[in-house]
């Protein structure tokens, strides 16, 4: 598993530089292009573009959106370039592989970027980061947004669930679960907080976006993502402006579970790349052919239990960052339970996130007669 899974960005960024002499056996022009951050220069954006001749469809996979993500990602970077590239038509299909949209985030496993905003909640098409998107966010701010120092995690636990026991009947955990993952764009401290500007991360995103539904007439596009959903199945997610059905989408991609981004069958999310990508390609590129996606590998379940204990896991990491706990032992129980949040360590999870993004990739390929 080791061979999959990096043990730090420098390492998974190292291995990712690594592929282009792999693709230029097939795409002979390939070649990487980096993007340092501006304020952290030994961190950088990297992404290698293999254009095809005929520039008829472009494949993109894109890793850490969400920082400590991106280790997972890595994992199904390898297999896509080492496993699916060589079977693909490079006359007329191109790659763009983007590793590290949030590089800082990446290398201190966090989810937010240095400025503690959650990118996926920063790509707000028309540029209005609207502080009244979730008015829930000030009824469960007590759940949700805690600001003491962690004493202990015991103690810490016990208040923890005493909110959550309250949350459920008033307001309920459907407004919970709204209101805490929605995003919002006026507490900076706060849960999914999605920046009153575009980040650096998300404007390098922008442009590549740009470029490829300028370029290309058909784009194909997966950002990879861990900690929700059922722990043995890794879910396709879609953008609600997808105008397929995700049950239709299952059976096109003979993949078990395919799942719209709305209330029902996954989330609400304000501020989403792919759905930022589809209003790209409506209102620019109508004529364009685009398919938005992530693999979501869910980590502790999908029961309510496992979602609390979710829930619990981010709760306790924000409050660690912005305030601390009395000793470096808690602190690292509160850090231990959120990389197991969205890095699993166990080898069973890892062989079976693998498989089910092979299974993925598969379908997909073959769906859009690709391979």
């Amino acid at each position: 598993m080791d061979a999959y899974f990096p043990s730090t960005y420098e390492d998974s960024r190292a291995r990712f530089l690594s592929n282009l002499s792999l693709i230029q056996q097939k795409w002979h022009s390939a070649q990487l292009e980096t993007h340092p951050l501006k304020n952290f220069p030994d961190l950088s954006i990297d992404w290698l573009w293999a254009h095809a001749p005929k520039k008829e469809t472009l494949i993109i996979i894109s890793t850490a959106e969400h920082g400590i993500e991106g280790y997972v990602g890595y994992a199904l970077l390898k297999i896509f370039i080492e496993e699916f590239a060589s079977r693909l038509d490079s006359e007329n299909t191109g790659l763009l592989l983007v590793h590290g949209l949030n590089p800082w985030g990446m290398k201190y496993h966090r989810k937010v970027n240095e400025n503690s905003v959650d990118l996926n909640r920063n790509f707000v098409f028309d540029g209005n980061f609207d502080p009244a998107i979730n008015p829930e966010f000030y009824r469960v701010k007590g759940l949700i947004n805690t600001q003491t120092r962690i004493q202990s995690f015991g103690i810490e636990n016990i208040k923890f669930w005493s909110r959550v026991v309250k949350a459920i009947f008033t307001p309920g955990i459907s407004t919970v679960t709204k209101a805490a993952l929605l995003g919002q764009h006026h507490t900076p401290n706060g849960f999914y907080y999605g920046g009153t500007t575009y980040q650096e991360g998300t404007v390098v995103a922008m442009e590549l976006y740009r470029r490829a539904l300028d370029e290309y007439q058909s784009v194909f596009q997966i950002d990879m993502h861990t900690g929700y959903g059922p722990r043995d199945q890794m879910s396709i997610i879609m953008s609600p402006l997808d105008p397929m059905k995700s049950k239709e989408t299952s059976k096109k991609f003979n993949y078990p579970l395919v799942l719209k981004i709305n209330a029902e069958e996954f989330y609400d999310i304000s501020g989403d790349m792919a759905a930022y990508y589809y209003e790209l390609r409506n209102k620019y590129f109508p004529d364009k052919q685009l398919f938005a996606c992530g693999f979501e590998f869910g980590t502790f379940g999908s029961s309510l239990p496992a979602r609390i204990r979710s829930l619990r896991a981010m709760v306790f990491e924000n409050q660690l960052h912005w305030h601390g706990a009395k000793n470096e032992a808690i602190a690292h129980q509160v850090r231990r339970e959120f990389e197991e949040l969205y890095y699993p360590s166990e080898t069973k999870w890892r062989e079976k996130a693998l498989a089910d993004g092979r299974q993925a990739f598969e379908g997909m390929l073959q769906a859009y007669h690709l391979i």
